[in-house]
This record gives structure tokens, C-alpha cells and sequence, in this order.
């Protein structure tokens, strides 16, 4: 390994103090551009402070600097900031509080999605690459024990520094999961023989100290002592204050302290309350069945641990962990309310699964029937409006997945009118929102868009600082043929959000139908930046390239569009395109041919098949696919195209009545205008 080659590095094997000795032999002949013993070093380790380990050390180390000499970015940067490192909380002012941060637990309803943790990585990365701090070289260590943010973190810093300016350097035990492969220095290593450790010292490393000898000594003592020590130490981190430290070293002491069912559960249930809060649901699924292997069944810490844990689970895909979860609690609880939310969680496992193959309205629809059931008959007026308002909610949520768009408009203008009668006023203000917003989405789907837009600008009033809804009142805007109020909302959610791929994509399709296609690009560009598997984008941004006539680029998006989705039509459309501007008329009709028959209803892949068969002498064909995408949707173009096969077919009467249409369609095209004249 010698200069600066441009590489990140991979040191795996043997332990801690095994990977940093190496990591300072490597440093020279790696090039890291600074002394290797200077190298800040960051442990990953999830013990120690949960989600975001390294990120918040990472972050402590750049903020005290930027904070001095760059607060601008310190600004931009404030909500991931915060987010990801709470230590620093008082330092860094939110630009927009949302409105869930002055509400009560039992009121924050909105989970946030698991990819919001993928807008925080990005932020970060971001943070260091404009903070205005110089850190040429980030290593981390125990990174196969890291939190699945710090990883997703790690892997986001490596794919979006330049190893030229910035290295990463990632230690672990284990080799470089599949993940990070690509990065292409791994350097595997030996563990050496260690001194003699202590039971003392594995505490007080919080559980993190990979040596042999201190965990045989701790494991010798007595339970007791064992607890004792524990203890001691969990009152030490407390006295700091630091809050990073109730997220993983606090928890994983009161949980083996002397007081487990007690103190333990009460420290688990905080930290998994505020990672479900975050959206950090590997974190807040761990810490959640480590609360409930502890918690005593019935008790309302029991049942707030199973319900979050539940849902994390089911937010990352776990569902059949979820509906175990669900079964205990209908098993061990009496407490109407329980049966209510399990029954109303088993029936969002079946309606929202992610494969429409899979879902099962049925029994989705029987399991929201007894939430419904069992909520209109809980005692307390406030309670009851509330809980049978959501559980509606929930089912209006299944009509319209049924295609019952006019019943699911009825069920949310239930819940809203019971919020509105019984439930006191201003309590649950996320639950109104989220219902006038559902409200306007069927609406809009129902062709009211005037309703829709009123019902929108009032979910978007209760909570401004929400980016979710700016972009769903854009898009609306955008679909009513406003897009100066649509941009506007678009840009509004970028500004309000950690780095948001979805706004990026949104002012790029706008961009498109305004005719600014570098603008376009510029925006898809940056999606992809911040989301290489944002499959929409790569299929927009090869369609685009297209047409600005750079088609090897194109291709490259298709050829990384399909990779990741084989066979998707939109792509196979492109790669059609693509296949006939250079004259493999063969391929370009086969891609075409798998387009129309992954997706029936795209006009597009219709319209450039009759342009193929046209050129190739086939005009019935061509005529026959035109007339199937005019079908789909009227456009000047295909009625020009379509006047053009008939024309050369003889079929001039014909010709000319398209001719017309396009005309009608479109009164200043030159080439239609042109075209009947001559005819």
C-alpha cells in the first residue's frame, strides 16, 4: 500500500487493541496524509450510547470548532445534528420544532419512517464535508457491534467522501459484511496474547472491553457483587448528565444492576421511548425485548414495551415477531384497551404489507371490526373518541387498499367528527392532523381537488414544520396546474427536513413538465446521491438523459435501474430507445416487447414500438400500437405519429382526421401544421 491511493480501508480480526496497533503500523504505507497515531479512533460499539455511538462522537469532536468558525452549516445541519447527537441538544437550536416535541408520549402517534435515518446519515455526511473542520482521517472501531444507524452512517460517509480528502477507516472483528465491499484495502489481523484483566475494568468499559481474562474474572464473581458494580457505575454515567448515556451504557447496567424489574425496566422503557420517538427501530426493538424479558406482565410498562416493540418490529420488516408480540399481549391482558390497539396492530399487519400479493383485507378488515368494536364501548368519553377515531382511521386505510375510495372517505369524515365533538380541545392535535391529511388524499383521489387542497392547508396549519405534508399539498398543487405554489411546497419540505431525497425528486418532475431540464438533472442527480436505490429516480433520470441526448449515461442508469429491479418496463422502455439509436432493432424490439408485457398500460412503450415498426416497414403494426397508446391517453404526438403510418399505408382520409386531432390538441405544433397542409 503506498501514497495516497484514494481508498477507504477495511482492518478486521483480533481484538480492539490488536486493530489500532495495526491501524498505526498501516498509517505511512496507506498514505493517511497525517501522523497514524494521531488518527482519531471512534468506538461504535451500541453499548455504550445506542444509536448514533459514533455519530455523537463523531459529532462532538466537529461541532465545538463549527459552532465557533462555521455555524451557518452548524444551522443547516440542526435538526440530524440534534437528532443524532442529543448531548448537544442546548447547543443546537432546531431551525422548526415540530410539533410532537412539546406533546405528551400518549400523543405523538407518528412513527417516523425507517428511512429517515438514511436523511440523518446524509445530513451528517454533509456536516462534515461543509462544517469547515479538517479531518482527514475518521477510523472507527467495533463496528460489527455498531447500531444498524452508525453503519448505515459509516456507509454513507464512504460513499460520499472523496477517499482523496477524507478516509474512512473501519475496524471490526469480523470481516467487511457484503454491504461494504468495494472499498479495497481489508486487512485481516491476529489477536495477541493479553495481559491479565480485571472484572473492574470490564465494567467500567461498559460491557465493551473484548478481553478474555476480565470477562472470565467478572463472570467469577458473585451475583451480587456482580450487580453492586453495575449499579456503581450506572450512577456515575447519571451524574454526568449526558443524555447519550441513558441510550445504551445506562440501560445495559440497570438491567444487570440489583434492581432489574424495577430500575432496569424503567431505564430500557426511556431509552426505547425515545429511539421510537427518533425512528431508531433496531435500537428501539432491541432495548424493547430486552424491557419486556424483565417487565412483570399487565403492568402498563409491560404493555407501552410490547406495543412499541411490536411496532419497531413490524417497521422493519419483522412481521411475524410483531404478531407473536400481538398474541402474548392478547393472551396475558383483560385490559380492554390492549385488545383494542392488538387487535387494531394485527389488522395493519395484514393491510399494510409491502407485497400487494400478500396483504389480506379480509382478515385485516375482521381484526379492525373488533378494535372498533371493543373502542365504542371504552367508558371515558375523551378515550373512547380518541381510540375509536384512529381505529376508523385505520379502517378507512383498508377500504381504500380495497378500492372502496368512497366508504374510506366516510369512515375519516367519521373520525373527524368524533374528534371534533369529544375530544377536548386542543388534545391530540397529530391525530386531527393526520386525519384532515387522509381527508384531503381521498378527496383528491375522488377528483375533489378544490376539498382536497382546504383540507390539506389545514393539516399543514396544525403542524407547519411536518416536511411530509409540504410535499403532499405540492404534489396536489403541482396535479391542479399550480407549480409555482407546488415548488414552493416542495422547497418548503427541503428546507424543513434532513436531507429528503422525495422533495429533490418531486422538483425534478416539476422541472421536467416547466421544460428546465438541467434543472431536472441537477435534482435527480442529487437523489441518487443521497439514495442510490431510489429505483423512481434512476428510471426518470435515464429517460432524461435520453433526451438531452446522452445516451451512455442513460444506459448506465438502466443498466443500474435493472439490477436492482429486472424487467421493470419503464426501464426496458429506455433500454428500447436506447437499442434502436444505434440500429439493434432486434434487442430494442425485445425490450420493448417486455415492457408491454411487464405493463400493459404504458403508453409510452407503445408509442416507441409503432416508431420501430414504422422504421422498420412494419406502418400496420405501427398503427395498431399507436391507436392502443392514443387508448391510453391523447397526446398530439401519437395522433402526428399515427397520420404518418396511415399516410404511408394510403389510409389518407385517416391521416388527415388525426392530422386534425393533433391539431386540436395542440394548434402551434410545426411539424402538424406542416403536415396538413401538405395533405
Amino acid at each position: 500500500m503506498t501514497g495516497r491511493t484514494g481508498h477507504h480501508l477495511w482492518i478486521h480480526g483480533g481484538r480492539s487493541r490488536d486493530r489500532r496497533g495495526a491501524l498505526h503500523a498501516l498509517g505511512a504505507q496507506a498514505g493517511l496524509g497525517m501522523d497514524a497515531r494521531r488518527v482519531p479512533v471512534f468506538d461504535a460499539h451500541r453499548r455504550l450510547c445506542g444509536p448514533y455511538t459514533f455519530g455523537g462522537s463523531l459529532l462532538a469532536r466537529l461541532l465545538p470548532p463549527a459552532l465557533e468558525h462555521c455555524s451557518d452549516a452548524v444551522a443547516r445541519h440542526g435538526a440530524e445534528i440534534r437528532a443524532a447527537a442529543p448531548d448537544f441538544r442546548d447547543r443546537v437550536v432546531a431551525r422548526r420544532e415540530p410539533l410532537d416535541a412539546r406533546l405528551s408520549a400518549e400523543e405523538r402517534i407518528l412513527v417516523p419512517a425507517p428511512r429517515r435515518s438514511l436523511r440523518i446519515a446524509n445530513g451528517i455526511a454533509e456536516f462534515v464535508r461543509d462544517g469547515g473542520v479538517a479531518l482527514p482521517v475518521i477510523a472507527v472501531d467495533n463496528v460489527d457491534e455498531a447500531d444498524g444507524t452508525d453503519r448505515e452512517l459509516i456507509a454513507t460517509l464512504m460513499r460520499r467522501s472523496d477517499p482523496g480528502r477524507l478516509t474512512i477507516v473501519v475496524l471490526s472483528s469480523k470481516p467487511p459484511p457484503e454491504f461494504f465491499y468495494g472499498h479495497d484495502i481489508n486487512t485481516e489481523i491476529s489477536a495477541s496474547a493479553s495481559p491479565e484483566g480485571s472484572a473492574a475494568g470490564y465494567v467500567a468499559s461498559d460491557g465493551v472491553l473484548d478481553d478474555p481474562r476480565a470477562l472470565a474474572a467478572y463472570r467469577a464473581l458473585p451475583e451480587a457483587e456482580r450487580a453492586r458494580m453495575h449499579d456503581r457505575r450506572a450512577d456515575e454515567l447519571a451524574a454526568t448528565g449526558r443524555p447519550s448515556w441513558t441510550l445504551g451504557a445506562i440501560p445495559y447496567h440497570r438491567e444487570h444492576g440489583g434492581d432489574p424489574r424495577g430500575a432496569g425496566v424503567e431505564a430500557l422503557w426511556a431509552a426505547h421511548e425515545h429511539c421510537m420517538r427518533e425512528g431508531f427501530l433496531e435500537a428501539a426493538a432491541d432495548l424493547g425485548e430486552r424491557g419486556l424479558r424483565l417487565a412483570e406482565p399487565e403492568t402498563r410498562r409491560w404493555w407501552e414495551l410490547l406495543q412499541g416493540t411490536a411496532t419497531a418490529q413490524a417497521g422493519l420488516g419483522r412481521r411475524d415477531r410483531a404478531r407473536e408480540l400481538y398474541e402474548e399481549a392478547r393472551r396475558q391482558s383483560v385490559d380492554a384497551e390492549v385488545h383494542s390497539a392488538v387487535a387494531y396492530g394485527t389488522a395493519m399487519l395484514d393491510a399494510r404489507h409491502p407485497d400487494p400479493a400478500r396483504r389480506d383485507l379480509g382478515r385485516a378488515q375482521g381484526w379492525i371490526n373488533q378494535a372498533i368494536a371493543i373502542s365504542g364501548l371504552l367508558p371515558d368519553r375523551a378515550v373512547r373518541a380518541f381510540k375509536l377515531g384512529f381505529d376508523l382511521n385505520g379502517k378507512a386505510l383498508i377500504e381504500m387498499r380495497g378500492g372502496h375510495t368512497d366508504r374510506s372517505l366516510a369512515l375519516v369524515e367519521e373520525a373527524i367528527e368524533l374528534a371534533e365533538s369529544d375530544l377536548p380541545p386542543g388534545r391530540h392535535p397529530i391525530h386531527r392532523m393526520v386525519l384532515r391529511a387522509n381527508r384531503a388524499q381521498l378527496l383528491g383521489m375522488l377528483g375533489r381537488p378544490v376539498e382536497a387542497l382546504a383540507e390539506m392547508d389545514a393539516a399543514v396549519a396544525i403542524d407547519p414544520a411536518y416536511p411530509d405534508h409540504h410535499l403532499d399539498r405540492g404534489n396536489l398543487l403541482y396535479r391542479m396546474g399550480r407549480p409555482e405554489a407546488a415548488l414552493a411546497d416542495y422547497e418548503e419540505a427541503i428546507a424543513l427536513s434532513p436531507p429528503l431525497p422525495e422533495g429533490y425528486y418531486n422538483r425534478a418532475q416539476l422541472r421536467v413538465a416547466t421544460g428546465d431540464l438541467d434543472g431536472a438533472r441537477a435534482d435527480l442527480d442529487h437523489v441518487l446521491e443521497l439514495d442510490p436505490g431510489y429505483l423512481d429516480a434512476r428510471i426518470n433520470r435515464a429517460g432524461l438523459l435520453v433526451q438531452l441526448g446522452l445516451e451512455e449515461q442513460a444506459r448506465a442508469d438502466v443498466t443500474a435501474g435493472l439490477a436492482l429491479d429486472p424487467g421493470n418496463p419503464h426501464l426496458s422502455c429506455v433500454l428500447g430507445q436506447l437499442e434502436a439509436a444505434v440500429g439493434r432493432h432486434d434487442e430494442a424490439m425485445a425490450a420493448f416487447d417486455r415492457a408491454i408485457a411487464g405493463a400493459p398500460g404504458l403508453a409510452s412503450a407503445w408509442a416507441n414500438r409503432a416508431v420501430l415498426r414504422h422504421e422498420t416497414g412494419d406502418d400496420e403494426g405501427a398503427v395498431a400500437d399507436l391507436t392502443t397508446a392514443i387508448e391510453l391517453g391523447e397526446d398530439a404526438a401519437l395522433y402526428y405519429n399515427r397520420a404518418i403510418a396511415l399516410r404511408d399505408l394510403g389510409r389518407r382520409e385517416e391521416a388527415v382526421d388525426d392530422l386534425r386531432r393533433a391539431r386540436d390538441l395542440d394548434p402551434h405544433d410545426p411539424d402538424v401544421l406542416k403536415a396538413l397542409s401538405e395533405a
